[in-house]
């Protein structure tokens, strides 16, 4: 019997993945969808507390794929990012990808206080002086950072793994709740895919980790509630919404972000909180072992980025996989 032979990998000798210290494992499983090794990657500190990076490989002629998100410790991370984007557009790569899975600056959007920085866009700038010349991020969490970086950006993303999710559950008697109206179009994209009713909190921010939440304008009587955000850090904003949500008889909780931080006692307060049933996140920040909420579900969104990178090499288009490209119902 003969064998067809293996269809050669269009990205190999090509294509170069490496990662940062932040998120190797993340970094792996994109490499593997694209049938790839991670490129070896040398960081480590001076005694001055200065950072020494090194790219293990030759970049010279290649497309260059770094992976790194911004998640804590923020500062040594994007530091360690903005290094590999330089040694790679200085030893000659032929492109150079930031590919950060959580920016967390994206929330400094705004000069909302006097004498601050828009530190999306300044950390967009930096970003770019460095040597990115292409970035591609999820879920940012408000649209207009997309806005702010002046090279090609693909803004991904996780829906798909979100709807395969909960499309295995009963959703009778199910609404989709947005914590304010910021990111109520995200919560209706959702609520829509899933065949849902859809509704948003009336939320004021008191200060960084502290909300208000004054109303919700929709019907969330007795329902059970898939509460959404873009990410889940101290879990204030999550312990309020359902605070207010007891007084509508609601005592069913799923709570769901893209990013999950969990930072402080976010994850003693979230537990302490009976009506949650199901926390569920996704990978694109790791999770230390002793940070797990105890109903925690991680979903993975590696292929994702892996078919974003395949397309973006292949020259395909990606834009059903932006962040608010529209449904086929136009929504």
């Amino acid at each position: 019997m003969s064998t067809l032979p293996e269809t050669p990998n269009p990205l190999r000798g090509r294509v170069l993945v490496f990662s940062g210290t932040a998120h190797p494992k993340l970094a792996k499983e994109i490499a593997a969808y694209l049938g790839l090794e991670l490129s070896p990657t040398q960081v480590r500190k001076f005694t001055n507390d200065n950072f020494y990076v090194q790219l293990g490989v030759s970049v010279r002629a290649k497309e260059v794929f770094i992976v790194q998100p911004i998640s804590p410790p923020c500062s040594d991370n994007l530091l360690e990012l903005f290094f590999m984007l330089d040694i790679a557009r200085g030893a000659g790569a032929k492109s150079v990808h930031a590919v950060i899975p959580y920016f967390s600056y994206a929330r400094s959007d705004k000069k909302d206080a006097p004498r601050i920085s828009i530190g999306a866009r300044l950390i967009a700038d930096l970003l770019v002086e460095a040597g990115a010349t292409q970035v591609m991020t999820m879920t940012l969490h408000s649209p207009q950072v997309h806005g702010f970086f002046s090279v090609p950006t693909d803004h991904l993303t996780s829906h798909s793994v979100f709807v395969k999710h909960f499309k295995k559950q009963d959703l009778s008697n199910t609404v989709v709740v947005s914590p304010d109206i910021g990111h109520a179009k995200r919560a209706l994209k959702l609520a829509k895919a899933l065949g849902v009713p859809a509704a948003a909190g009336e939320k004021r921010r008191l200060a960084d980790n502290r909300v208000a939440i004054d109303g919700i304008m929709g019907n969330v009587q007795g329902k059970r509630v898939l509460l959404v955000d873009d990410e889940i850090a101290t879990g204030g904003t999550i312990i309020e919404v359902i605070n207010y949500l007891r007084t509508q008889d609601v005592t069913r909780v799923t709570v769901l972000g893209t990013h999950g931080l969990f930072t402080g006692k976010a994850v003693e307060q979230l537990d302490a909180v009976e009506e949650i049933e199901e926390i569920v996140v996704t990978d694109t920040v790791p999770i230390a072992e002793g940070n797990y909420p105890r109903r925690l579900t991680v979903l993975p969104v590696a292929h994702i980025f892996g078919e974003v990178i395949r397309r973006n090499v292949m020259g395909q288009s990606v834009g059903e996989l932006f962040e608010f490209w529209p449904l086929p119902d136009g929504t």
